[in-house]
């Protein structure tokens, strides 16, 4: 009995020696083949631009090509479900957003656990939204913007890229602070919502700042606010909504990358390093910042923190609020 014993010690022993080793060997010979940057909504959105950006030079850095994979179905659930089910070796990867989080709090049935069922790598960059109206807007600021709505109450039509969406959330969230009420009008993605405003269909919207830059810029929309928490270097004249006039408000989107949960921790920590290498590559750096993106980079550990720190913002935002995803 006591040879048994020892013999078994042994095993697990060896076992226990065994598996670290095999992680690390994992992780010095990956990648082993491509690598899928799967983006769970359709090209040309924040998500899709972040991760083709960091992909082409991803390739580069480990000698493997990354090919960005775009899943647009079900508010990005089933391009994250497929991340979630696939083999935890790091060739899988899935580029997130504050979406994912927002689903997470509020939406019922998902066919997958956000915190458990993936293993976090980091968070890239967040930024604000810009608060945009039409011209037909009598509002230079967001103090004429609530006297405007206040004057008409749910007569004032605001837009999002959809039900449960950050835009949706962070816009109904403003609303409730500065005692006003607008009519939601959800769209199909981010270019309908954006077309819909520039067709005055809707009167305002939260949207990014990048992305509808030209649009503001000359003067199709009109740029109010953004929803930061400090005025942007590149943007010093347009102020936040929390200095003009609705203290302690803040909204942010995000991009991140995660992959399966069980993936070897070597293998998360050499994609974590290197796509922090990339972001601090001086030109991808003034790309981020000249988009007016906060580059971030943190690590694993950081990066699930914040997530569960979101998902608990916007959950309590939206039950609060009753906004609901189905």
């Amino acid at each position: 009995m006591r040879a048994m014993t020892m013999a078994l010690a042994c095993a697990a022993a060896s076992t226990a020696i065994t598996g670290p080793r095999e992680a690390h060997a994992q992780a010095t010979a990956y990648p082993t083949r491509p690598i899928r940057l799967i983006v769970p909504f359709a090209p040309g959105g924040g998500t899709d631009v972040t991760a083709r950006l960091v992909g082409a030079r991803l390739a580069q850095r480990l000698g493997q090509p990354v090919v960005v994979d775009n899943r647009p179905a079900a508010a990005g659930v089933v391009g994250a479900d497929l991340v979630a089910k696939a083999v935890p070796d790091g060739h899988t990867v899935l580029t997130a957003s504050v979406t994912f989080v927002i689903s997470a709090a509020l939406q019922k049935g998902l066919p997958f656990d956000a915190f458990r069922d993936f293993a976090p790598i980091t968070l890239l960059i967040a930024a604000p939204m810009g608060v945009l109206v039409h011209p037909s807007v009598p509002a230079k600021n967001i103090a004429e913007l609530v006297a405007h709505a206040k004057g008409q109450p749910g007569r004032v039509n605001y837009g999002s890229s959809g039900a449960g969406s950050i835009a949706h959330l962070s816009t109904e969230v403003l609303a409730s602070m500065a005692g006003i009420r607008m009519t939601h009008v959800p769209y199909k993605g981010v270019a309908a919502f954006t077309s819909a405003a520039l067709a005055n269909e809707i009167q305002v919207g939260l949207g990014n700042l990048f992305s509808t830059e030209s649009f503001w810029k000359s003067g199709r929309l009109r740029l109010v606010a953004h929803t930061g928490s400090r005025r942007l270097d590149t943007l010093p004249d347009v102020p936040t909504v929390a200095e003009s006039g609705i203290p302690g408000y803040e909204a942010t989107i995000w991009y991140g990358f995660l992959a399966p949960a069980k993936t070897p921790q070597p293998i998360v920590q050499r994609l974590y390093r290197e796509i922090r290498a990339i972001a601090e590559t001086p030109d991808v750096r003034q790309t981020l910042l000249a988009q007016g993106n906060e580059v971030v980079a943190n690590t694993p550990e950081a990066f699930a923190k914040f997530m569960r720190a979101e998902a608990a913002k916007w959950g309590d935002a939206g039950r609060r609020l009753g906004v609901a995803i189905e």
